[in-house]
Parts: structure tokens; C-alpha cells; sequence
């Protein structure tokens, strides 16, 4: 215990001690808070640049509670709209996997062409190793002559295939498809395949041209070339490289990655998979809704209504168009590049940062980028084309394409994706100064311009159109279906009576049913006359009431009871 208090005492001693050999002198009554001038956060001058972190998970936070709050909105007001059934026809989902199938085969017919252009070819090349074995000689003019000959023949053979390859898509797609989600499906996978096609005519018929006229302007191919040199790249191996592979220009060889990153691929295709079923859930629980929700509105042309509808659909339009731009350029093309060691990855660039609408269009897709400039815009200016002519029949057949995408499988041509394609051009002219120079007050405007035409003023309001456009089409058809089930089973029940019955009831109970018919034409677009003219085979054909025709079987072939 005394060995405690004087070992407490000892070190008291030497804390005092301590103290008092380093005492300071007290504090100056009333320091100054600032001695020198101190500029403030945001100040150019600050020594620290200010950082708005804070900020930036502030507006996300905000983004996230503001769309959960129309969420639960929703719930409220629409309840699970979502069926598993989604409202897809038997006939529809047979319908798509046969083109599924079938447009492929397109690819190839060009094939089977491309090997009777590569032995034409082969003769040419061995006549003319007889009188120059070198082949160094510059072409003749009647070799010249017999060169376009022949490939304005291969050149007729191409046309109609690739022709046929869209064609036959968007007949099926326009008269046989009913959903529209389908329809587009199918019509842009015909668009990928046609656009193929042509890639593969074209390229094929410039090395075979280069094979032919060593000399010629087209001899000066790129050095990868030489890794599958034509005619050893006509084969079936190196077609379906090209069908498989994420691009839509054909050449005979690509860089090609080591090995397959199986990781990297299974996460690729999970993605895929989760943003295709994010997409569906959202329109078919949030975008369907405002878009029915709009149809009285755009009936009636209330534009304030149609407004306010435009804006709450362009959120929904903005976070489905992102998750089908991620799904589509970052999962699926790369799961695809990665199995077929597709060494090109650049599908996009920073498309979002864009200030002015020519960087977008010329970075958000890249295949269709590469597509245009290397089959449209490159061939017209080789032939003499300006710079702004080429590039108006670059955004004119892009608009057409547009127009097939959209208005086929929506079944109205109404040139409002057109008009939209065409209309960037003169916003082109209009944003492109703002993305010149150093001036970064310019480029935030021209970001913000396009981000307004990007989400307010695209796709929300074609959406718009297109569907109520699809909706007063398909009403129509369903009111007058509606009326010609029960006039078909008029016309089935009196074809029975008319074989049983005597001829003098048949032709009464004929004029009481067209007595019926006439009164029960109430439809605006279809008078009297229309419906008495229609034949019974043709009401056949229109009514699509699956139960009454299953019960008239037996009036319908009287003859067979």
C-alpha cells in the first residue's frame, strides 16, 4: 500500500515537472478568424476545388423515392396488369418462329450466287494466265465490258434475294401479325439480315473485282485481307461466322480474341435475359396504362392533356429505350462477341455526352454507323456525291428503314418515323456550331438540346402516335367483327335451310336476312351496301370467332351430314 502512494506521488512530481519546463504563454484575447482574403468553394481561384458528390447521390436518392412513389401509384390505381399469357395468338408465335427460321436462308441463297460469280471468275483469271502469267497487265476494255456484264446479271440475282429477304418479312408481319411487339421483333431481325445480305454482295463483288484487275483502283486491299484472300473466303464456314457474328459489314477475316471467357459470357447473357424481362414488366405495367390513358385525349386533340401524357410517358419511354440500348449493345453483343471471339467491342461510344446530334447519330450504333458509311456514304462520294448529298441519302434511306420498322408491324405507314429521321438534319445544322471550340457553356447547351429532342420530343411522342394510330385500327376491326360473327352464322344457318328447305322459304328466309343484315349496319365507315355485297366466303375469312365457327361445322358443310 506505502509502495502505491509514493509511486502515485513520484509520478505526480514528474508531470509537474513536465509542465512547467514546457509552459506556453496563454492565447491572445480575441484571435482573427481570417488573416488573409480566402476566395469561396466554388470560386475559380479556391485552392480546393469543391466536390458535389453530395449532390449527385442527393438527385439520385430524389430519382429513386419520386419513381417509387409512382410505384406504388400505380399499384394503387392499375393493380398486377402483368399475365404471363401476354396476350400473344397461337398463330402469331407459330408465324414468328417460322420467319425466325426461314429469313435467315437468304444469307444463304447469296451464297449459292456468290460461288457462280467466284467460278466465272476462276474462268476469267485461268483464260487470262494463258496470254499473261504474271497478271499484271491492266485490264481490257472487253474484259471490263464482260466483268459488269456478268455482275449486272449476279447483281439482278442479289436484288431479288435480298429483296425477297425484307419483302416476304413484312407481308407476313403486316397482314398476319397482330401484336406489335412480335412484329417489330421479326421486322428487325429481317432488316439485320437484309442489310447483311447486301454487306456480303457488295464486299464479295469489290474483291472479286480487285482479284480480276490487279491493276485496277480496287487492288490496293487492307493487309488482313491477306489472311483469307478471295475466292478462299466463298465458304459455308465463313458465311455463318458472318450470320453469328455481332457485325452487319462483311470481310473476309476479323480479329478474333485468344479464347472464350466463359464468366464473362454467362454474365453477359444474364444480363440479357434480366433487362428483356425489365423491359416487358415496365411496358407492360407503367408504359401501356399512360399510353391507353392518352387515346380520348388524342381523339379529342386536347393538347394540354396530350402534354402533360407526353411527359409522364417520356420517363417510362427514357428507362426503357436505356435498359434496351444496355441490353442490347452491352449484354447481347458482347455474349455474342465473346463465343464467336469477336475481337471488334466497340458496338458504341459515349453517345450520352454528345453535343450536338451529328456525334450522336454517329456513336450510339456503330454496326449500323460502319453499315452506312462504308455501302452509302463511301461508294456515293467515290462517284463525284458532296459531302452534304451523301449524307442527305445516308439519313433518307435511314428514315425509310425507320418508317418499316415501326409502321409495319404497327400496320400504319404514317411517315412520322420518317419525318423524325429527316427532321435531324436541319437540328444537325442548328446544334453543330454549339460543339465547336473550348466554349463549355456551348457544349452543355448542346448536350441539354439533345437530350430534350432525345426524351421529350422522340420517341415519347412517336410512341404516341403510333399507338393510337394501332389501337383506332385494331377497335375498328374488332367492332366489325363483332357484327360479322353473328351475320356469318346468319349466312351459315340459312346455306343448311336452303338445301333442306323448299326454294320458295329459302328465298323468304333470304329476304328476312337481308332485311336483318341492313339494320344491324350501324357502323359509321360501313353502310348498307357494304354489308349486303360481302359474300359469305369473304365473312369467312374476316370473322375470327373461333367458337361460333366451331359450333356452325355442320352448316357449313350441309352436304356432309
Amino acid at each position: 500500500m506505502a509502495t502505491n502512494v509514493h509511486t502515485i506521488v513520484a509520478e505526480a512530481q514528474d508531470v509537474i515537472s513536465t509542465d512547467l519546463s514546457t509552459n506556453k504563454p496563454p492565447p491572445a484575447p480575441l484571435p482573427p478568424t481570417k488573416d488573409a482574403a480566402t476566395p469561396g468553394p466554388t470560386a475559380k481561384t479556391a485552392k480546393v476545388k469543391s466536390n458535389f458528390l453530395g449532390f449527385r447521390n442527393l438527385m439520385v436518392l430524389t430519382v429513386v423515392v419520386m419513381n417509387l412513389r409512382l410505384v406504388i401509384e400505380n399499384a394503387k390505381k392499375y393493380g398486377l396488369l402483368i399475365t404471363l399469357k401476354m396476350n400473344v395468338r397461337s398463330s402469331d408465335a407459330n408465324a414468328a418462329l417460322l420467319l425466325l427460321a426461314l429469313t435467315p436462308c437468304h444469307l444463304f441463297v447469296a451464297f449459292i450466287i456468290e460461288k457462280v460469280a467466284m467460278a466465272q471468275a476462276k474462268g476469267v483469271v485461268g483464260r487470262r494466265k494463258k496470254t499473261d502469267t504474271s497478271m499484271t497487265a491492266p485490264e481490257t476494255e472487253k474484259e471490263r465490258k464482260d466483268f459488269y456484264q456478268t455482275w449486272w446479271w449476279i447483281a439482278i440475282a442479289h436484288t431479288l434475294n435480298a429483296t425477297l429477304a425484307l419483302l416476304i418479312t413484312s407481308v407476313v408481319v403486316f397482314y398476319y401479325l397482330r401484336n406489335p411487339g412480335i412484329g417489330t421483333f421479326c421486322e428487325l431481325h429481317a432488316i439485320v439480315v437484309w442489310l447483311k445480305t447486301c454487306s456480303y454482295a457488295f464486299t464479295n463483288r469489290d474483291l472479286r473485282h480487285a482479284m480480276l484487275d490487279p491493276a485496277g483502283p480496287e487492288s490496293g486491299l487492307p493487309e488482313i485481307y491477306s489472311n483469307c484472300p478471295y475466292p478462299q473466303n466463298i465458304t459455308l464456314s465463313n458465311l455463318c461466322y458472318f450470320w453469328v457474328a455481332p457485325t452487319l459489314v462483311y470481310q473476309p477475316y476479323y480479329p478474333r480474341t485468344e479464347r472464350i471467357r466463359w464468366p464473362f459470357f454467362w454474365k453477359r447473357v444474364g444480363e440479357t435475359i434480366a433487362l428483356s424481362v425489365f423491359i416487358w414488366l415496365t411496358c407492360a405495367q407503367y408504359g401501356e396504362p399512360v399510353l391507353r390513358n392518352s387515346l380520348d385525349k388524342m381523339q379529342s386533340f386536347d393538347l394540354p392533356s396530350i402534354t402533360e401524357r407526353l411527359l409522364k410517358l417520356s420517363t417510362i419511354s427514357l428507362i426503357v429505350w436505356l435498359a434496351g440500348f444496355f441490353a442490347l449493345f452491352q449484354s447481347f453483343l458482347n455474349a455474342l462477341a465473346e463465343i464467336t471471339r469477336f475481337g471488334d467491342r466497340e458496338f458504341y461510344q459515349d453517345w450520352w455526352n454528345s453535343t450536338c446530334l451529328r456525334t450522336y447519330w454517329s456513336s450510339w450504333n456503330k454496326p449500323v454507323y460502319h453499315f452506312m458509311r462504308r455501302h452509302v456514304y463511301g461508294p456515293l462520294r467515290g462517284r463525284g456525291w458532296s459531302h452534304g448529298a451523301a449524307s442527305t441519302s445516308v439519313f433518307i434511306f435511314s428514315a425509310i428503314l425507320h418508317e418499316v420498322a415501326i409502321g409495319i408491324p404497327t400496320h400504319n405507314f404514317l411517315g412520322v418515323a420518317f419525318l423524325g429521321m429527316m427532321a435531324q438534319m436541319p437540328l444537325i445544322l442548328a446544334t453543330e456550331p454549339l460543339a465547336r471550340g473550348d466554349d463549355m457553356s456551348k457544349k452543355v447547351l448542346g448536350n441539354c438540346l439533345f437530350w430534350i429532342n432525345f426524351v421529350f420530343f422522340g420517341q415519347p411522342l412517336s410512341a404516341m402516335i403510333y399507338y393510337f394510330a394501332w389501337q383506332k385500327k385494331t377497335l375498328r376491326s374488332q367492332t366489325f367483327q363483332f357484327l360479322v360473327g353473328p351475320i356469318q352464322t346468319a349466312f351459315n344457318l340459312h346455306s343448311y335451310l336452303a338445301t333442306k328447305l323448299s326454294p320458295v322459304f329459302a328465298a323468304l328466309i333470304n329476304g328476312r336476312m337481308a332485311e336483318s343484315i341492313a339494320n344491324r349496319a350501324i357502323l359509321d365507315d360501313i353502310d348498307e351496301d357494304t354489308f349486303l355485297a360481302v359474300p359469305s366466303s369473304h365473312l369467312v375469312k374476316l370473322s375470327r370467332w373461333d367458337a361460333w365457327d366451331d359450333e356452325l361445322d355442320d352448316f357449313q358443310h350441309p352436304g356432309t351430314v
